[in-house]
């Protein structure tokens, strides 16, 4: 699961990640802007969060590195050797250099952003100390089932869910160019230009622009729909893929908690030997935002309708309210508001084993006075119906719309 931040590395074990990754501020290719950021200062504490949860934490070095990422790197890369990463996940050959010189133990995943696509190139990282190999997304299953049949030692992960970048493997460089290099993609700061809707205009009538039309269906030409691919798990486990990735660094804490609640209930059935029913799952990833859902490259070539042209904005099945972060004495909840919550509005509370529908029934603000609503970003104490789990087991629960 992404870990974009420590509030989300904590949401995503929390609610079942096996593993998360986590991108240090420079070398990572998606860089956050809210939250506590993990950087040279606190990666150690962040990666100590996962191991004393029993979980393994990967750190992203995955920029197409310039002379001058090398040498900031290269000055910094014993912080994070201290920090004791149980991998590290790199694209560029003069970091994987780097990484042998001064981290000659750690263990070594490759991005999917170097466009691993056949079983030479994954025995040629086999033959380079790699120990797995992050395909790219644009293979489909019965391919991923050849490269493990030719390379059966090397492990293989595969993206399952999540927003797809439009260019090939996410090598991109369309927000570079139309942020004038401000906001470069391949160094962490894409602006998603390809969500954008565009207009034609000629060269001497810059004042009247026309759409584009690209068919009936509207003018966002590039917008990939997101991907997800939890209904074909049994399928993805035959072709010999050992781990599942998912998208998200930039996503909410409300995302990384819901996705991976959904993805554990299907893998824990797996591993028991029992069924589940994928479009139950399905319909719970529906309520994150996303941009209607697709299978990628997975069951073979993509249409056009993978695209999602009619929009840019994203489809959310449920309002994410808040999160419940303790309890007082008076039996009362306290959270930090993410959206407007009315006293009497009916809402589901989960949590990583739990979920209920109940009724907020009494808010407070924080120095005890009477509300009738709880605003966005608001500290408040929540009183609810009777939820029978909820009163031991609220630590990190959290509030959506029904």
């Amino acid at each position: 699961m992404p870990a974009g931040n420590i509030e989300k590395l904590k949401y995503s074990i929390k609610y079942g990640a096996d593993a998360v990754y986590l991108g240090v501020v420079d070398y990572s290719l998606r860089t956050m802007r809210s939250g506590e950021v993990i950087t040279h200062a606190n990666i150690k504490e962040a990666i100590e969060i996962a191991h004393n949860a029993g979980k393994k934490a990967y750190c992203t070095l995955n920029i197409f590195a310039h002379n001058l990422d090398i040498r900031n790197l290269e000055e910094n890369i014993e912080i994070i050797a201290e920090a004791k990463p149980d991998a590290l996940i790199f694209g560029d050959f003069g970091v994987f250099h780097l990484i042998k010189k001064y981290m000659p133990d750690v263990r070594l995943h490759v991005s999917t952003q170097s466009n691993t696509l056949n079983y030479e190139a994954v025995r040629f990282w086999q033959d380079m100390g790699v120990h797995r190999v992050i395909l790219a997304r644009e293979l489909n299953l019965s391919e991923i089932a050849e490269i493990h049949e030719k390379v059966p030692e090397m492990e293989l992960e595969m993206l399952v869910q999540g927003a797809q970048c439009v260019s090939y493997s996410g090598r991109c460089l369309l927000s570079d160019a139309m942020t004038d290099g401000e906001r470069k993609s391949n160094k962490g700061f894409c602006a998603q230009p390809c969500r954008w809707k565009y207009y034609l205009v000629e060269e001497s009538r810059l004042n009247l622009p026309y759409e584009i039309g690209e068919n009936e269906q509207g003018t966002y030409i590039l917008s990939p729909k997101d991907l997800a691919l939890i209904k074909y798990l049994p399928q993805i486990e035959e072709a010999g893929v050992c781990s599942i990735k998912i998208e998200g660094r930039t996503k909410s804490m409300y995302y990384a908690a819901n996705v991976a609640k959904t993805y554990r209930k299907a893998l824990d059935a797996m591993q028991n030997g029992q069924s589940y029913d994928a479009e139950v799952l399905l319909t719970e990833l529906k309520k994150v935002g996303n941009r209607g859902y697709t299978t990628g490259f997975a069951l073979g070539e993509i249409s056009e309708d993978e695209y999602r042209y009619h929009a840019t904005g994203m489809n959310q099945g449920a309002r994410f309210f808040g999160i419940i972060n303790d309890k007082n004495d008076d039996g009362m909840y306290f959270c930090k508001m993410k959206y407007k919550l009315e006293k009497n509005q009916e809402l589901e509370v989960f949590s990583p084993t739990n979920q209920a529908t109940t009724r907020l029934l009494e808010i407070k603000d924080i120095y005890g006075n009477e509300l009738d609503v709880a605003n966005t970003n608001q500290e408040v104490y929540l009183r609810f119906e009777p939820v029978d789990w909820l009163e031991n087991d609220y630590e990190m629960a959290i509030m959506r719309s029904i």
